[in-house]
């Protein structure tokens, strides 16, 4: 079997998590003389590495209270690899004016939504202020995922006497699908394997989400029966755009050049697919020309629906509703290629001015995965440095210098014990991944029933010294609840790291590969703003590196058939 190397799906045409927030609030100040107050509830966001805030949306106004339970919602789109800020401003609506600079001020409250998400049964209790020498009350978020189409469909197709294309040989058939827009277009949303050299080929089952196929719609303004045996009758009509809301199925011949021939078509519904739980379902493969031009045309062969079943897909949000703890875990290389800390040409100097790349990195991922860490306390190590008082070299000294309790106390206490380490340690060397990771390693072993999940951050500036051992300790982390994030800072080339990172080629040792791919790499020159405008950088870099993280975690629960907990309805 081979891949056709043409017609890709496109990026990014699956719709993404839509989080729904409820907002309430309780004991707000009161601003009328001879009621209550009469308070809405803006919501501003701020733009992913920006610091200007816009307008979201308002609640509607409810009169005469100061503990008001608002009935409309805000519906965001939730990314985990961002750092989504949010601000809530609190009015008193007096007049008829839209401008809240018309209204009384009743108070702030700033949040970011992944701290709402990450909070036990996702809601959030934040204290509002702004209101110099007033208690302001305070606000309650609910943070609940959108009810949309979550199933998984698994489905298999074989075809009976397709047409021969090939001129030395049979043909060389794959399946591409489809779903409709509603602007009559079609977008590209699977394609099978090429099954070669055959008019009669079984085409492995594959597994796409309902909301790919048909955006969670099932009859999708399809026909039904439109293209099974049976409902010939105005077939050729189909596609020429009256009723083009459907799935569409084309059989192609593969052809090495990319130019591949065209064999025929047909279209079905979800709904009708979804029969092929109880019966197959045989389509016949039409095409229009041939149609045209041949009386006596039947078909180009048939397709057979033989199996099709449906279960249910769980997210990243489901996970984390359910209880699961990211452990977020820091290692610093502290090895003398990074050049005397007290110089400006060092990668751990840090100016009056602005951070040292390593800071920078550690904030911008720190400042997310703190949000779904409920003591966030972090362990924190460095590697590559000699230690006082007796000058021996370590791979994983914690950076607080606390050999029992290695946890910082939030990202800012990672800071400054990381600080406080580059005035009292030896920059040294050498470059040893597989100690910090055999470390982390052994803490996601000891809890593997999906309650927690670990994530480590390596940053670095050179090339590994001890390549073998961190493939090794990869290749067995990756049968644990864990991840592992390298950002490499500096001019090296990291050729070496592009290996670890497993996206072409999963990591191997002695024979063994890694279940799963849980290594992101990337430069951190590749998100340095070129206006200097640390900011941004940040923004950048955090959603890079952090977008694989909810499907590691979930292909970690997938694989050991671990399904999220039911969170406390209390």
């Amino acid at each position: 079997m081979a891949s056709p190397g043409a017609l890709e799906p496109a990026a990014g045409s699956v719709p993404g998590t839509k989080v729904e927030l409820t907002v309430s609030c309780r004991n707000l100040l009161d601003m009328d003389t001879f009621s209550k107050s009469d308070p809405v509830v803006v919501l501003f966001v701020q733009g992913s590495g920006s610091s200007e805030w816009k307008e979201f949306g308002r609640t509607e106004v409810i009169d005469n209270t100061l503990n008001p339970d608002f009935v409309r919602k805000f519906v965001l789109d939730y990314y985990f690899e961002e750092k989504q800020n949010l601000r809530f401003d609190i009015y008193n609506v007096d007049s008829k004016s839209c401008s809240v600079l018309k209204q009384d001020f009743l108070g702030q409250a700033f949040v970011a939504l992944g701290e709402v998400i990450g909070s036990q049964r996702g809601r959030l209790e934040r204290a509002l202020t702004g209101v110099p020498g007033k208690r302001c009350g305070t606000i309650l978020l609910l943070a609940e995922e959108l009810s949309n189409c979550r199933d998984i469909v698994t489905m298999q197709l074989c075809a009976n006497k397709l047409d021969k294309k090939d001129f030395f040989g049979k043909s060389d058939p794959f399946l591409v699908f489809y779903r409709s827009n509603e602007d009559g277009t079609f977008t590209i949303c699977h394609k099978t394997e090429v099954v070669k050299n055959t008019l009669n080929p079984v085409w492995q089952p594959f597994t796409i989400p309902v909301r790919a196929l048909c955006n969670g719609d099932y009859d999708r303004y399809g026909d039904g029966d439109v293209g099974s045996r049976g409902a010939r009758a105005g077939y050729e009509h189909l596609f020429a755009g009256l009723a083009l809301q459907t799935v569409k199925i084309d059989v192609y011949d593969w052809d090495r050049d990319g130019s591949h021939d065209f064999i025929g078509e047909f279209a079905t519904s979800y709904r009708e697919l979804s029969r092929a739980q109880s019966q197959f379902t045989v389509y016949e493969v039409l095409n229009p020309r041939k149609k045209c031009k041949k009386k006596k045309y039947v078909n180009s062969g048939t397709v057979t629906l033989l199996s099709f079943s449906v279960e249910s897909e769980f997210t990243f949000v489901d996970y984390i509703r359910g209880g699961t703890q990211l452990n977020f875990t820091v290692a610093i290389d502290f090895t003398a290629s990074n050049g005397m800390p007290s110089q400006p040409t060092s990668l751990h100097y840090a100016s009056p001015y602005q951070l040292s790349a390593y800071a920078l990195a550690l904030k911008a991922v720190g400042e997310i995965i703190q949000d779904y860490d409920s003591d966030k306390l972090f362990p924190a190590y460095g590697f590559g440095a000699k230690l006082p008082p007796d000058g021996k070299i370590s791979h994983q000294f914690p950076l607080n210098n606390n050999v029992d309790n290695p946890s910082c106390a939030g990202i800012e206490g990672v800071l400054e014990s990381y600080l406080q380490s580059l005035r009292t340690v030896q920059l040294y060397g050498p470059t040893n991944f597989a100690p910090v990771i055999n470390q982390v390693a052994g803490a996601a072993a000891q809890v593997t029933d999906g309650s927690q999940y670990h994530v480590l951050l390596i940053i670095t500036d050179g090339v590994i010294s001890d390549m073998l051992q961190t493939k090794e300790a990869i290749v067995t982390a990756s049968a644990l609840p864990m991840s592992i994030i390298i950002v490499g800072v500096g001019p090296a080339e990291f050729e070496a790291m592009e290996e670890l990172d497993g996206d072409e080629v999963r990591v191997s040792s002695r024979g063994r590969y890694a279940e799963r791919d849980i290594v992101q790499f990337v430069p951190f020159r590749d998100y340095v703003d070129d206006s200097g405008n640390q900011v941004l950088s940040m923004a950048r870099l955090a959603k890079d590196v952090l977008a694989e993280i909810p499907e590691q975690l979930l292909s970690y629960m997938k694989t050991r058939d671990i399904k999220p907990r039911r969170a406390d309805p209390q």
